[in-house]
């Protein structure tokens, strides 16, 4: 860091710049901004972080997360979003993006992760072993793909349609206004909109 600090401090800095698109600056920044600010809010953060690790958990059909109380999410309790559609997508955070923009009103399926050899990450470690059970007891009709427009999100997508298979279910994804290598939460609600509403089948 160039300067010497406390080792308390440095654990501290590390540890929330181990956190995704933070960096080390930001780190800095939110470590200092809790420590230097006696009004409780360390504390607050401390009992919000325990609490929701402790009683938040993966959906047990879809992934999304969810209190660990009721074991199923909102919208695969939501009998609105049975329409027959469901979105895959990599994480929760394409979830908020996907729910912000008000664009999909179906139910989700959380993979995980994407496919790559590079980083290790195999077939295993994709969270679609119920998602064929799923297709037959929610009557899906259409599983769209908003899977970030990369190599590992193409391959990705093509290994979950083999293992689908043809069971007469349509399989599209998000048309063209997302960028080659973007993710839905760099994209804009109006982009977004027209490349869910353009969505072309495969």
């Amino acid at each position: 860091m160039g300067v010497r600090v406390n080792p308390k401090i440095e654990k501290l800095i590390k540890q929330f710049a181990k956190l995704p698109r933070v960096g080390n600056r930001a780190a800095v920044r939110i470590v200092l901004s809790i420590l230097q600010t006696r009004d409780g809010r360390a504390e607050n953060l401390a009992a919000a972080i325990l609490d929701a690790t402790e009683n938040i958990v993966p959906c047990a059909n879809c992934g999304v997360l969810t209190d660990k109380n009721t074991g199923v999410c909102e919208f695969c309790r939501d009998a609105s979003r049975a329409n027959g559609e469901i979105c895959i997508v990599r994480d929760m955070g394409d979830v908020w993006t996907l729910e912000k923009s008000s664009v999909f009103h179906g139910r989700y399926h959380i993979i995980g992760n994407l496919l790559s050899g590079a980083s290790g990450v195999m077939p295993e470690d994709l969270n679609i072993s119920n998602l064929a059970e799923r297709i037959k007891n929610e009557n899906i009709t259409e599983i769209i793909f908003a899977l970030p427009n990369t190599v590992e999100g193409k391959t990705t997508q093509h290994y979950i349609m083999s293992v689908i298979g043809n069971n007469g279910v349509k399989f599209s994804e998000l048309a063209s206004g997302v960028p080659l290598g973007g993710d839905l939460d760099y994209i804009d609600d109006g982009t977004l909109s027209l490349a869910f509403g353009g969505r072309r089948e495969l």
